[in-house]
């Protein structure tokens, strides 16, 4: 695994237990040796504060609302629009596994929305949840997320993000800790849908 992030952002991650090793299954249906679960960073808000207060200083994009998708980025989507001063609302899934608003939130049309994520690896719920704001009327303008793992060179949006971790990840038949027959975890909180 290879690092890159303050000092102080890898600190808060050590320090929170945030930074896990094992066999898991990522959200994606890809397999990793390592894991980094934020929710136990956003457990400590002193230490998700000064994160997110790091995350805020890069975001150089105007945005009038922050948008969290379900489960990881209600909280981080939360905290980013405290310190930014800007309203928040979150996503969740549907019986059909579809992003949608709930509980009354709504985006307006030509809002722009900054998506909050704990971790993005393929993107796949910021695509989603992009969707989702496009059918709203709005406009994403970036992704603020406490780790990249994606290891992408081009990310499909605007990435602001407090760390990326480099940790490697491989497909379900291609696993050599699944070859090695050792069992897996899933940590995340989403389903898998076929």
């Amino acid at each position: 695994m290879t690092v890159e992030a303050g000092d102080r952002v890898i600190s808060a991650l050590v320090e929170s237990g945030a930074l896990l090793e094992g066999h898991f299954l990522l959200s994606s249906g890809r397999h990793s040796d390592r894991y980094c679960q934020c929710a136990r960073l956003l457990a400590r808000p002193w230490l998700a504060a000064d994160v997110v207060a790091g995350l805020v200083a890069q975001i150089d994009v105007e945005f009038d609302l922050v948008l969290g998708p379900a489960m990881g980025g209600i909280l981080v989507a939360y905290e980013l629009a405290r310190q930014a001063g800007k309203p928040n609302i979150f996503c969740e899934r549907d019986e059909r596994g579809q992003m949608t608003l709930r509980r009354g939130f709504a985006i307006e049309p030509g809002d722009r929305v900054l998506i909050a994520e704990d971790v993005t690896t393929t993107f796949k719920s910021c695509i989603e949840t992009a969707r989702l704001v496009s059918q709203w009327g709005g406009r994403v303008v970036g992704v603020a997320a406490l780790v990249d793992r994606s290891q992408l060179d081009r990310p499909p949006y605007r990435l602001f993000a407090a760390a990326r971790l480099n940790i490697a990840s491989w497909e379900a038949d291609g696993c050599p800790l699944c070859a090695r027959g050792l069992p897996f975890e899933k940590p995340g909180s989403r389903k898998i849908f076929a």
